[in-house]
């Protein structure tokens, strides 16, 4: 089965996290073992995205979440070094500014939704709005309630503009996420990333856990699905989503454009003045 379909969770699916394991990582066992096939997607994915910029129809939205440590930055970093930055770039979703914050919660995410052949990476998305606030009681359950339908709705809109929809849960184990912060610690280069909320925010494990459990059980849709992605391995979780982000453009059937100019006539004219000297 390919990647696409294993990992993706089935509209009208009830998740329970339980269910997947953080620490799988297929048929390989290290690294080293898995290196030729996250080179061979990452030089297709590199291909891919070429033809989604010179198409110029439609545009790519890939969403990730994760708890604290989860990856979302590797997953990033190992993207942005596949792709070719002109089509490509990351916006990132943190506390609203008070100008943000004075209007809607999807107005400051709609104004970073990716133009027709360009790719964009949301570090965090507008699904902040049903997991933090849900799991600090920041708004009215009913506002709440009503915000897993605005969002449906909402990426609905940018599908209807040619835009495609990956999300993507990066699933680590509160083990795992320990030991990162435990390696961030020991890394002077890392210290900056610490924050007195990595651990405050642990004690909410379990409500997180279940404010995921909801938001991928009413917000995978068939054309703006969720995937749970094993994490635990940082090169398992890189080369997961590279392949279901391959198998999903190569769906697409992308050609290049057909040229704009008489070829023949442009042939001509270089022998002549190849001949010329």
């Amino acid at each position: 089965m390919n990647y696409l379909e294993r990992f993706k969770v089935r509209s009208g699916t009830r998740v329970s996290l339980k269910d997947f394991d953080p620490a799988f990582k297929d048929r390989h066992e290290t690294h080293d073992d898995a290196v030729q096939e996250i080179e061979h997607y990452r030089q297709r994915l590199r291909e891919l995205q070429e033809l989604l910029y010179v198409e110029r129809k439609p545009s790519l939205l890939i969403c990730l979440q994760a708890m604290d440590t989860g990856g979302k930055d590797g997953a990033i970093t190992h993207f942005l070094g596949a792709m070719n930055p002109l089509g490509c770039r990351v916006a990132a979703f943190r506390q609203p500014s008070a100008e943000e914050a004075a209007h809607d919660f999807l107005w400051r995410v709609h104004q970073q939704a990716p133009a027709r052949g360009e790719v964009v990476i949301f570090n965090r998305s507008h699904y902040e709005d049903v997991l933090v606030t849900r799991v600090h009681g920041l708004v009215a359950k009913p506002v709440l309630a009503a915000r897993y339908d605005l969002i449906n709705a909402f990426e609905q809109g940018l599908i209807e503009h040619e835009t495609h929809i990956l999300k993507f849960f990066l699933h680590i184990s509160k083990d795992e996420q320990l030991a990162r912060f435990k390696a961030r610690l020991d890394d002077p280069t890392k210290h900056w990333k610490i924050s007195e909320a990595d651990y405050t925010e642990r004690e909410y494990w379990n409500g997180y856990m279940r404010a995921y459990q909801e938001v991928l059980s009413r917000c995978s849709t068939a054309r703006a699905p969720w995937f749970v992605i094993p994490a635990n391995h940082k090169w398992f979780r890189n080369l997961a989503v590279a392949r279901i982000v391959v198998e999903y453009l190569e769906g697409l059937r992308l050609k290049y454009p057909k040229p704009t100019v008489d070829l023949a006539r442009i042939r001509r004219e270089y022998h002549a003045a190849e001949r010329a000297g």
